[in-house]
């Protein structure tokens, strides 16, 4: 794209300078080709200059003159090139590089703005890998929409991505599920239970039991184990929570069962491993492990005195597994109140001799659902929490899975419902999507009048030449650099952004400027923007579709 183009220009005109003796090879890689952040500045600024005189004791500015006379050869790209600052270049483009951005939009069609920057490295995404202990939370829903976009923004740049939930069917919450199961079936049978102090409360445990006693009649009143009533709670309630996946577009390559790590040896494996090197002790009739060898400020109990292991020990031989399977890079998506447990699985693997810096952990904090300007606190039956299936129904799929993509992971999220389901353009999904459907409508109104769209290659397209054009062209033209960063960075937001952007340079350029008039837009000049227009729907389709939304044509 244009600002590679110009990178490789600016690294030739480096490498010319060495030749020639103006300035050595010091600076090589360490400059950088950026966007100003103030307008006037350039379409593009480098700090080669600068770069260059802190390691060579020189003057910058004589620097940056040295490095316009050389970039001055080129007539194909640049303008102009200004001097600023304590010794910053800045570039202006000719019109005539944006308007060309055009072809390749044509030629790539759908592939515009995918990449091939992965190069085929085989990434898993672990995300949601919610405990089947009840339906998904609106935390959980954010999880599930923030790991399906960076799975999508990793496919779209090249990477082979394989999604996994990591499925907690082991240990001591399927133990407690089952006797809250068992608790409320005796219940319905008119019996006396005893509800665990810690169970499960939402009204959906009482559905399952219901289930039971259709099903099995009061043939398990004197069952004393569990099993059979937490095989039937996780049946349904892993029911549900496919369910709710489907609802927002969610599909996975494969669902890892917890109690396959302990079926398969793995538990017993890791912690012998441990034991081989030295790095696991008892102490108060529990197992440790020596995190402290791994510059944490105390040890960690891996195995409780009841023998059951602690959240640890799985997770360090399910990570384990996942270097075994051959992935190149993993990513794990959870919700910050993992933020403890990340350090120890990663010492975890540093013992067993991975390298941990091949997994990145994308933390996501809270969700909170706002209307009149109050908290959604409660769920009406299904929990004691607002499930994403109540949010579905409230805003649908689109909705939720654009304002879940719309801040940091980092950052808390507040879902105001009430601007989520206005038709306004405070509401930026809704803002985007008309956008898209703006450019259809025009595309329908030319058909309409007998217009054809012409080719890139007939149409003229020296005549995209106001300021919202050249605007529109430039915001094109990074479109790949937006999908590559958002990637490369696991930041959806980024995208999401973009796209608004987009969405606000088409609408003020839409309030002011006419596409189709044949009074007042000459025939040739409505030709161009017919082009432009094709290629901002283009764009449009393309980014909604990369992050798994709907680029509707009628709103």
């Amino acid at each position: 794209m244009i600002i590679n183009d110009l990178q490789k220009l600016i690294d030739a005109c480096f490498r010319q300078g060495v030749s020639d003796g103006i300035w050595s090879d010091q600076a090589a890689g360490k400059y950088s080709l950026e966007v100003p952040k103030r307008e006037g500045q350039g379409d593009y600024s480098t700090n080669m200059a600068m770069v260059m005189a802190g390691m060579e004791k020189r003057n910058p500015r004589e620097l940056a003159a040295a490095l316009v006379e050389l970039l001055s050869v080129d007539d194909s790209m640049i303008d102009k090139l200004e001097i600023a600052g304590p010794g910053f270049v800045n570039i202006f483009l000719q019109q005539k590089v944006w308007q060309d951005i055009l072809h390749p939009v044509f030629a790539e069609a759908a592939d515009f703005g995918r990449s091939s920057t992965g190069k085929g490295k085989k990434v898993m995404v672990e995300f949601v890998s919610a405990n089947p202990t009840g339906p998904l939370s609106i935390g959980h829903g954010r999880q599930a929409i923030l790991g399906d976009a960076i799975a999508r923004l990793l496919e779209a740049t090249g990477y082979s991505v394989y999604r996994e939930y990591y499925f907690n069917d082991a240990g001591r919450q399927m133990r407690v599920l089952g006797q809250s199961t068992r608790a409320r079936y005796l219940e319905l049978l008119g019996k006396d239970f005893d509800f665990p102090e810690d169970g499960y409360q939402g009204e959906y445990i009482r559905d399952i039991a219901q289930e039971l006693v259709d099903e099995q009649g009061a043939t398990l009143l004197d069952k004393l184990d569990v099993r059979p009533f937490t095989e039937k709670a996780v049946e349904l309630i892993f029911a549900d929570i496919s369910s709710t996946l489907k609802r927002m577009g969610i599909e996975f390559d494969n669902y890892y069962n917890e109690h396959t790590l302990y079926d398969e040896g793995h538990i017993e494996s890791v912690v012998q491993e441990l034991r081989d090197k030295g790095l696991v002790y008892e102490k108060d009739d529990a197992v440790w492990f020596r995190t402290t060898k791994f510059g944490h400020e105390k040890d960690r109990v891996i195995i409780k005195k009841t023998g059951e292991p602690t959240y640890r020990l799985p997770d360090i031989a399910y990570h384990r597994e996942k270097f075994r399977r051959g992935f190149d890079w993993m990513v794990d998506v959870f919700g910050s109140d993992h933020i403890a447990t990340v350090p120890d699985v990663m010492a975890g693997l540093e013992a067993l001799g991975f390298d941990s810096k091949k997994v990145t952990v994308v933390l996501h904090q809270f969700v909170t659902l706002t209307r009149n300007g109050k908290q959604v606190k409660m769920s009406t039956r299904k929990a004691t929490f607002v499930t994403v299936d109540e949010l579905l129904d409230m805003v649908g799929a689109d909705v939720a899975r654009f304002y879940f993509m719309m801040r940091k992971a980092d950052s808390q999220l507040e879902f105001d419902l009430d601007l989520a389901t206005s038709e306004e353009k405070e509401n930026p999904v809704y803002y985007v999507q008309y956008g898209h459907a703006r450019l259809c409508s025009i595309l329908r109104k030319a058909k309409g009048l007998g217009i054809a769209v012409p080719g890139v290659q007939e149409a003229d397209l020296s005549l995209l030449q106001e300021p919202e054009e050249i605007q529109l062209l430039k915001r094109i033209s990074s479109f790949s650099a937006a999908i590559d960063s958002a990637a490369h960075d696991l930041a959806p937001h980024r995208a999401i952004f973009f796209l608004m952007e987009l969405a606000g340079d088409w609408h003020s350029y839409y309030n002011k400027h006419k596409v189709i008039d044949p009074d007042k837009v000459p025939a040739s000049t409505t030709d161009a923007r017919l082009c432009l227009v094709t290629a901002l729907q283009q764009v449009f389709r393309n980014g909604l579709e990369i992050l798994g939304l709907t680029a509707p044509e009628k709103m």
